[in-house]
């Protein structure tokens, strides 16, 4: 396959895909969860029927919680989301929400509470984890390419593999970002650990292409652009192979795992599955573009 003679068209795909993401993102924003605005989740089961929506608001509105978020969960259960309240507070939402069962039977499953302080905190730290990640695979790739600084610099293959990352992360953000807007899907810390795990997935795949074209270089009698698609081409197999096996066991946890996981994978099939195009389609056209460039 003659991968590269098309970079143009895999790279105007990429431009496309991250640009149209990062409107969404602009336009919509994420729906931030209580992990990092601050805020109060409660999960009850109840033992007889479950209360509909119109009744549960009703029954907790002269609490003062703010504004109450109720949504239902599997058959029996009703997942709460509102302001941050004291624990007579918590105890009085339990009461009210006794109070609509036929036989006051509820179960609280959990509760959490985080203030606002503490969203701010793990709202800057989840910014700087990524921004950490990204400055040491440049770093990383820099020093292990360190040898092969011709036809292009060692740090340059950094700069791509970061951009096919970029393009991994902004496509998650993009579809969450649409999420948020039209479903309520709310991110949290899971959803950080699902960025990062793609970032961590993605640049595996994108190395392994890489150290390919690092071994092929020095015996290669081909020009620079048929060096890279020959590597491409002897790590393809392995690449997608590997991609597939993992999206097989993550669309199984997807649809027969426990909700409180459900958007964490979600994003995880995402980013996978974009991580294994940008490793093929992207990383590799952008350093063979830039090679192009250089000669000019």
């Amino acid at each position: 396959m003659n991968i590269i003679a098309k970079s143009k068209i895999w790279l105007s795909i990429m431009l496309v895909v991250t640009l149209t993401s990062i409107i969404f993102f602009v336009v919509f924003g994420l729906k931030l969860g209580i992990d990092f605005t601050g805020g109060s989740l409660l999960e009850v089961n109840f033992s007889s029927q479950r209360p509909d929506k119109e009744q549960i608001e009703k029954a907790l509105s002269g609490l003062n919680l703010g504004g109450v978020l109720v949504q239902p969960v599997d058959e029996a259960n009703i997942l709460l989301r509102f302001k941050d309240v004291d624990e007579d507070t918590h105890q009085r939402v339990l009461e009210s929400l006794k109070s609509l069962s036929a036989d006051g039977g509820i179960e609280e499953l959990r509760f959490e509470s985080v203030g606002p302080s503490v969203g701010k905190e793990l709202k800057r730290r989840s910014v700087y984890a990524m921004v950490i990640v990204l400055i040491v695979i440049i770093a990383y790739i820099a020093w292990s390419f360190r040898k092969v600084s011709k036809p292009l610099a060692s740090w340059k293959y950094g700069v791509a593999a970061v951009v096919a990352l970029f393009h991994d992360v902004l496509l998650v953000i993009g579809v969450f970002s649409i999420l948020g807007r039209y479903y309520g899907v709310e991110v949290d810390v899971a959803f950080i650990a699902a960025i990062l795990t793609v970032l961590g997935y993605s640049i595996n795949d994108t190395i392994v292409v890489f150290d390919r074209i690092r071994e092929n270089l020095p015996r290669s009698n081909e020009d620079f652009a048929g060096t890279v698609n020959t590597s491409i081409n002897q790590t393809l197999v392995r690449s997608l192979n590997t991609s597939i096996t993992t999206l097989l066991v993550l669309v199984a946890i997807f649809f027969f795992g426990g909700d409180s996981i459900h958007y964490f994978v979600l994003a995880l099939i995402i980013g996978i599955s974009a991580g294994a195009y940008s490793s093929i389609f992207i990383a590799s056209p952008i350093v063979v573009e830039w090679e192009k460039m250089q000669k000019k």
